[in-house]
């Protein structure tokens, strides 16, 4: 292990003070790093995994992403995530233990580039504290948009460290289009990856790509200050500068009330995953850009329905009823698109209810306290669709 360790140890010393006069800050102590065989860091990892998300929240997401159409009926979600995770593993930084552990055996290349990576993790976290972000529960945009900040800053700074400074990243010969390609490219390289379904393979690809591009416009706006001071705390400030530098726009908070059925599970969307949910059923990238551009907000709830399955309930909140209106017709195209041209049973300027492979579903536009609203429902068929009372939905700007 000690002639392994030799030349890794030279890579770390080489990419310190690289990493620090890109990033701005120094090294409090000087990171630790051992060497583990890849079983050691797969195992690590599976540990990792059990613990940062227990059984009831793996169980949740991946029942409501179901319902919502975005993951296949047969998969499992634990199992393809973990196989994921420890497809092409050649070092992982550990906030918790505040080590930083390679993999032996790896190519020189792949460890340099992992180290100054993972380097970036440890010193991001001598000033922030990682494992914080592990512990927020059930809001899934928001711990997006963190990741985006901590992966975005750890991918901007290793280029920008391996390519001699930021000015270099930002000025890359076909530019931001072409390290968008590279990150796609080595990712895609990966098999379990590349058959994980669009909604796994972009949350996963989301952090690094618009990250980085959240990273160039940070850098470039708030020259001196630390992202990690100001994190953004939605999917929409990473991915339009305007509502993060300009006029910064949080999100509202959706609090729902008790569905008519036991809570399984709750948690938001975002702007980002609305957008995917429309391109899944759309597949026409531009419409779901623009359907889901003006979201302010979401919360939903997965509930035991009284027909011995499982209920799904969607309140999203719009900046302005044109974008509440656009939402609702291309929800409802989505709808059409995804269960094959099935009949409304029902159809108004405010609800459109479908009957569809042993389910009930209805989008209806709303207004709360003045704030457009779209409601989605998903039940088993026979179910009422009265599973919520939107009089008692609160909004919090």
């Amino acid at each position: 292990e000690k002639a392994d360790k030799d030349p890794v140890a030279a890579q770390v010393a080489d990419a310190i003070p690289r990493l620090e006069q890109a990033s701005g800050l120094t090294f409090k102590t000087p990171p630790k790093f051992e060497m583990r065989t890849k079983d050691e860091v797969r195992q690590f990892l599976e540990q990792r995994f059990m613990t940062d998300v227990p059984d009831e929240e793996i169980r949740g997401s991946e029942r409501s992403y179901k319902r919502f159409g975005l993951l296949p009926d047969t998969l499992d979600l634990r199992k393809f995530m973990l196989s994921l995770l420890t497809e092409q593993i050649v070092g992982y930084y550990d906030p918790t233990a505040k080590v930083l552990y390679i993999v032996q055996g790896a190519s020189d290349e792949m460890v340099a580039v992992t180290v100054s990576h993972e380097l970036v993790h440890a010193l991001q976290d001598q000033y922030f504290n990682l494992d914080s972000l592990q512990k927020v529960k059930r809001r899934n945009d928001r711990q997006i948009a963190a990741q985006a900040v901590v992966e975005g800053q750890a991918t901007f700074e290793q280029l920008a460290s391996m390519l001699g400074s930021g000015t270099m990243v930002a000025n890359l010969p076909g530019g931001w289009d072409r390290v968008r390609t590279i990150i796609r490219e080595n990712s895609t390289s990966m098999p379990v990856f590349s058959s994980a379904p669009t909604l796994i393979q972009e949350t996963l690809l989301f952090p690094y790509l618009s990250g980085a591009e959240f990273m160039r416009a940070f850098k470039e706006k708030m020259p001196g200050k630390s992202p990690l001071d100001v994190m953004p705390v939605s999917t929409e400030q990473v991915m339009h500068d305007d509502r993060f530098f300009l006029n910064r726009d949080d999100p509202t908070v959706v609090t729902l009330p008790a569905p008519t059925g036991k809570v399984i599970y709750e948690n938001d969307l975002g702007e980002f995953e609305t957008r995917l949910l429309l391109f899944e059923h759309l597949k026409d990238r531009d419409a779901a850009y623009r359907g889901a551009a003006g979201w302010d907000g979401d919360r939903f709830v997965l509930f035991e329905s009284g027909r011995g399955g499982e209920g799904l309930a969607w309140v999203s909140v719009w900046d302005t009823s044109v974008d509440a209106a656009e939402f609702y017709d291309l929800l409802d195209t989505a709808i059409l698109k995804r269960f094959g041209a099935v009949k409304p049973s029902q159809a108004t300027q405010e609800r459109r209810v479908y009957s569809a492979r042993g389910r009930t579903i209805a989008v209806s536009a709303a207004d709360i306290g003045g704030r457009p609203v779209v409601l989605y429902v998903d039940v088993p068929a026979g179910a009422s669709i009265d599973v919520l009372d939107l009089r008692k939905v609160t909004l919090e700007e």
